[in-house]
């Protein structure tokens, strides 16, 4: 039987070069498609009114990281299992990282007082859900292109 995390290592010690240069600029625009939006990367079209916490950058990279390489996944087989679980955790992602008072959808929700007394506390479980949602697409991408290799 095969230690949790062998398989898919197998299949990535497969890639090509072609595989990993997706994953990196997956991960670069991923990481800048959130980053900027949300202010964790300060610009001068987005501001934050609350600053960003510690935790936001962890969770920046590590979904940043994920989304890159389940987008490497695709590289030769666009069909398979993992598509939405992938999309879930990068828009958990991205409410994750964000500040609670400055996402419209947040605030047209629940207001500002809202925002801070329900959305901020559930900031870091989405955080997780994001990671856990990138990994599980991850792995199931990975699994199946070891059980149904493309042939040529």
């Amino acid at each position: 039987m095969a230690v949790p995390g062998e398989l898919e290592s197998r299949v990535m010690s497969t890639w090509t070069t072609r595989h990993w240069a997706v994953a990196a600029l997956s991960t670069l625009a991923t990481a800048v498609l959130i980053a900027v939006p949300t202010a964790v990367l300060p610009s001068p079209w987005f501001w934050r009114e609350i600053s960003t916490p510690g935790g936001a950058y962890p969770v920046l990279g590590l979904v940043s990281i994920l989304s890159g390489l389940v987008a490497a996944t695709y590289v030769r087989a666009p069909q398979g299992p993992g598509g939405r679980r992938a999309s879930a955790g990068a828009m958990l992602g991205f409410f994750a990282v964000g500040c609670p008072v400055c996402n419209k959808l947040v605030l047209l929700v629940l207001g500002y007082t809202g925002a801070m007394t329900w959305f901020e506390p559930v900031q870091p479980f989405l955080a997780v859900l994001a990671v856990i949602g990138l990994a599980a697409a991850l792995r199931a991408r990975l699994r199946s292109a070891l059980a149904c290799p493309r042939a040529g």
